[in-house]
């Protein structure tokens, strides 16, 4: 939905989703965004406990300069995935703080397990105001704000958003229309790094 319809990009899914592939992919096209969208683990402890899931492999907390997110520089890394800005005394702020640390500007987490459903919502309502707000940090703090109103919401097989309607898959359309008012849904999403 975001790579098509709201922002031009290019997506990797299933067998394509590699770090192999990644890597290709920003070194044929500097992309200003790269957003991962997947199960992400953290664990207390050493680095390499924490995971963010891709195809048939494991990004280990540990190996999050593999991405080089220095060359050229991601000016967001969005991890939509569960717990990517929780840390501990080894990791203070998880893969989010990590991947700043790494090279990237500015880098967009959360705190615990996520919603699919919520996360979808909050992320297509992040992007569509990515487009408006001239802060990064504005443009999440808007978004999370239309999912407090109730503004961005599942129902009638639609996504909806202060701006637009988008068609969702079969799974989510049978869902039953979704209020993602709660705190849950939005407020688990922090963004580290630069807030431009």
């Amino acid at each position: 939905l975001i790579s098509e319809q709201i922002r031009s990009g290019q997506a990797f899914l299933d067998q394509d989703f590699t770090i192999a592939n990644l890597q290709r992919a920003r070194r044929t096209q500097p992309f200003p965004i790269v957003h991962l969208a997947t199960h992400g683990e953290f664990r207390a402890g050493q680095p390499s406990n924490s995971y963010i899931e891709l195809w048939g492999d494991r990004l280990p907390l540990d190996h999050i300069r593999d991405l080089k997110l220095y060359d050229p520089v991601v000016e967001l890394l969005v991890l939509s995935a569960c717990r990517t800005a929780l840390g501990d005394e080894d990791a203070e702020l998880g893969f989010a703080g990590l991947a700043v640390a790494a090279g990237a500007k500015t880098a967009l987490g959360s705190l615990w397990y996520v919603s699919d459903q919520g996360t979808l919502a909050l992320m297509t309502a992040f992007y569509e105001q990515l487009t408006q707000a001239p802060i990064r940090a504005q443009a999440l703090r808007q978004a999370q704000l239309s999912l407090l109103r109730g503004e961005t919401r599942l129902a009638a097989g639609q996504l909806i958003t202060p701006t637009h309607q988008f068609p969702v898959d079969a799974a989510l359309a049978r869902a039953e229309a979704a209020d993602f008012s709660h705190p849950y849904y939005w407020s688990a999403f922090t963004m580290i790094g630069s807030p431009w």
